[in-house]
Order: structure tokens, then sequence, then C-alpha cells
């Protein structure tokens, strides 16, 4: 009799072990935000990647109509692709920061100190 409730308790106790369920993730991003997130950093991109063909291509044309221009086109293709770049970044930061905005409301408020 005693080993019989002795392995009925011991089945107890491990049935109870393996029975927990895993902890939720502390704060999971929303599958949207993330979405949104990669979709405005994906746009930011295509808008520099645009830009740069751009300037490329009017660099181009420029070289092919005359020599004497060339310096000033690079120039002015330079500065386009520099103000694409930056556009770019700020985009990307901008998305980030919104992403960033998105998560900080879902952790706690700090507890008042006494």
């Amino acid at each position: 009799m005693k080993k019989v409730i002795a392995t009925l308790v011991a089945s107890l106790f491990a049935t109870a072990a393996f029975a927990q369920t895993p902890a939720a993730p502390a704060a999971p991003v929303p599958a949207k935000a993330e979405a949104a997130h990669t979709k405005a950093v994906a746009k930011a991109e295509a808008k520099e990647t645009k830009a740069v063909v751009k300037a490329d291509a009017k660099e181009a044309a420029v070289v092919a109509d005359a020599k004497a221009d060339v310096a000033s086109a690079k120039a002015d293709a330079k500065v386009s692709k520099a103000k694409a770049h930056h556009k770019a970044s700020k985009a990307k930061v901008k998305a980030d920061a919104t992403k960033a905005a998105e998560a900080v409301p879902a952790a706690p408020a700090p507890a008042p100190a006494k």
C-alpha cells in the first residue's frame, strides 16, 4: 500500500512539473508594427535607389553631350547622390523612431519611489 501511495504522489509531482505552460514573451512586437517598419525602410531604400539611378543617368547624358560640362555634371550628380542618401537615412531613422515609439508604451510604467 505504501508503494502505491508513493507512486501516486510521485506521478502527481511529475505531471505537475510537465504541465507548466511556457512563460509569455515580455513585450512581443505586433506584426503590423514590424510590417509597417519594414515597409517604410523598403520605401526609403527604393527612393534612394531611384534618385541614384536618376543622377547616374543625368551624368551619363551630360558626358555624352559635351566633355566640357563633365566636371559640372559630376558635381551635380555627387550632390544629388548625397541628397538621396541623406533623405533615405532620414527616412530610415524616422521609421526606426516610429517603431521604437510604438514599443515604448507596451512597457510597464515604473513604480514611484518612496
